[in-house]
């Protein structure tokens, strides 16, 4: 037994040791990796700045799983603030623990370790992470998050002969510390200083609006071949028009759903939003082609430098990309119009998606709804002497003690309960209100846009049903124009200024989740909530307990103890007593075999 006299190191080898042949066995694998995020200086548009890279890299490196997978991610913050990552559009079912937003989780202090672990389940398609504090995302800590099909279920397309992620969105020479300040002083942020594609500036297609030697994104393919391109808006706060010159973009999948497949020769993306395109190679290669990503619904002559510029190289090319770009929509002063290609956007319901069963087999418009929330945003506004942004005259204040957190532990105060189902005649308010939401409920969110600016609306955990879209204001008589058959289900959604997006939701998953907008000023000016889902008669199968290595702040602070080199082996077993048992009956076979 001379392997125990260091007893704590060995029994860790053990546990490592054990870890790594169960998980190896395991019925659903698991994939690892180990995340750090500090700044690099780097100068996408010519001026150098600080940026938040993942592993030295900007942006960060692709997180690739498959259905069922269990996804381990061991963050280290080497900034200089508090920080925490969020998965947008996984549906980490029953797990709130590990969604990586202020109302469901303590923030991880710098210098510090903290393991994210969660299971993918019945989820496939085109996502994207990044860091959720403090406009933190404005300055980077993004990149690709892939769930690819299990072998065993057919994608609905041809195996494409490549697959190319383009991270696009609006980029500012100001980092998120200089952002914040803006909107703290009361300032707008202004126009952005360009967009960024896979965070590389523009290639030089005109020697006036782009300085020379900017290094720019190119995209090498073969004549024939087909791509698959996931494309994600991971921008502050401008919806970008993608197009790829002489090329059809056909429509595929938006974050994690197939889609009827339509050919469009330029597609409007918006804050936070994910599009997959099939795109084949069947132009002559007399010169590379563009591929541009510039903003909408913008004055165009004042916003011309707000365009992000990439090329698409055919293994047999001529000669470089030279006159103008291809042309942009011109419907910018006929938002009516341009409804339209949202509204266009159908589910494939006779493809499977992460099971064997066609994703259309859920009959949501045959679903009685539960309960109706009309959710009204305005322009921002001075609420008790700062400017703030609010959902129906609340501007949210982030409560000190996360709220499942405070739930599970008796604090008293945390939040409130008392979010209106409807915007209320009364003065505009700090609050820190929560929706009521009811499990197993089937719910109708009306999202209506009084802002001047075109919004992007998120769910966390869920997706959800984007039945209608349309101006003005909503009325029930709006519900007559539903898509009840083949809505698109996607977790993130336009809404047009001076419009309304209506979406259905089946409250299945129990936890604390955050609905907010993407628009990153917006958000960090109050403009979100969460909806508080419990089970009850919750006895431990539609809930995870909190992790072993959960974080605790605000009231229960005092319980904490020091995790800034904690291991992250240990952390896999948080939340899952049957790999935990599993594990502990490898050790005890470890101990018999090194005795």
């Amino acid at each position: 037994m001379a392997l125990f006299q260091s007893s704590s190191t060995s029994l860790f080898l053990l546990i490592h040791i054990a870890l790594l042949s169960t998980l190896s066995l395991a019925a659903d694998p698991t994939v690892s990796y180990d995340f750090k995020l500090s700044y690099i200086t780097v100068s996408p548009l010519g001026v150098p700045q600080k940026v938040i890279a993942v592993n030295g890299q900007f942006p960060g490196p692709l997180v690739n799983a498959t259905t069922n997978n269990n996804v381990v991610i061991n963050v280290r913050n080497d900034l200089d603030e508090n920080l925490l990552m969020t998965w947008p559009g996984i549906q980490m079912r029953r797990n709130s623990w590990q969604d990586g937003v202020l109302g469901t989780n303590c923030p991880i202090p710098p210098n510090w370790d903290w393991t994210y672990s969660f299971q993918l389940k019945d989820q496939i398609g085109s996502f994207f992470y990044y860091p959720s504090l403090n406009l933190q995302r404005a300055s980077g800590g993004f990149g690709p998050f892939v769930i690819n099909n299990r072998a065993i279920i057919q994608i609905p397309f041809a195996q494409p002969d490549g697959d190319f992620v383009l991270l696009i969105g609006d980029w500012y020479t100001r980092n998120h510390s200089a952002l914040r300040a803006d909107l703290d002083s009361g300032k707008d942020l202004g126009m952005p200083d360009g967009v960024l594609i896979n965070g590389k500036g523009p290639y030089r297609y005109n020697t006036t609006l782009v300085p020379d030697g900017l290094p720019y994104e190119t995209i090498k393919v073969d004549p024939g071949k087909t791509y698959r391109f996931r494309v994600h808006n991971v921008g502050t706060s401008t919806s970008l028009n993608f197009r790829i010159q002489g090329h059809n973009l056909l429509l595929v999948e938006t974050e994690g759903h197939y889609t009827v497949q339509q050919n469009f020769s330029s597609f409007d993306i918006h804050v936070g939003q994910s599009c997959s395109f099939l795109v084949t190679m069947d132009q002559n290669a007399t010169s590379d082609y563009y591929i541009v990503a510039s903003a909408r619904f913008v004055n165009e002559s004042l916003w011309q430098k707000v365009t992000g510029v990439g090329i698409l190289q055919y293994s047999n090319s001529k000669g470089s990309a030279t006159g103008p770009l291809p042309e942009a929509p011109s419907d910018i002063y006929n938002q009516w119009s341009a409804m339209n290609q949202p509204k266009a956007i159908r589910q494939n319901t006779t493809a499977s998606g992460a099971r064997p069963n066609p994703q259309g087999s859920f009959h949501y418009g045959s679903i009685n709804v539960t309960d109706t929330y009309i959710l009204r945003s305005l322009p921002p506004s001075t609420i008790d002497g700062k400017l703030r942004a609010t959902l129906n005259g609340i501007s949210f204040v982030n409560p000190d003690t996360p709220i499942r957190l405070a739930d599970l532990n008796q604090v008293k105060g945390s939040y409130k309960l008392d979010f209106p189902s409807e915007p209320l005649n009364r003065p505009l308010r700090r609050d820190t209100s929560v929706i009521n939401a009811t499990y197993k409920g089937f719910i109708e969110v009306i999202l209506q846009n009084n802002d001047t600016k075109m919004q992007s609306f998120h769910m966390n955990g869920y997706s959800f049903f984007v039945v209608g879209m349309d101006w003005g204001i909503w009325s029930e008589n709006s519900r007559g124009s539903y898509n009840k058959w083949d809505s698109i289900s996607r977790c993130t959604i336009e809404v047009y200024p001076g419009g309304w997006t209506a979406v259905l939701a089946s409250l299945d998953n129990v936890g604390i989740w955050n609905l907010r907008v993407e628009n990153l000023d917006r958000w960090y000016l109050g403009q979100e909530t969460y909806m508080k889902i419990t089970n009850p008669e919750e006895n431990g199968e539609t809930e995870m307990p909190p992790p072993d290595n959960v974080l605790f702040c605000g009231a229960l602070a005092y319980k904490q103890q020091d995790r800034g080199h904690k291991d992250s082996a240990g952390s896999i077993l948080q939340g899952n007593p049957d790999l935990f048992f599993t594990v502990l009956m490898a050790v005890c076979a470890a101990v018999l075999v090194f005795s």
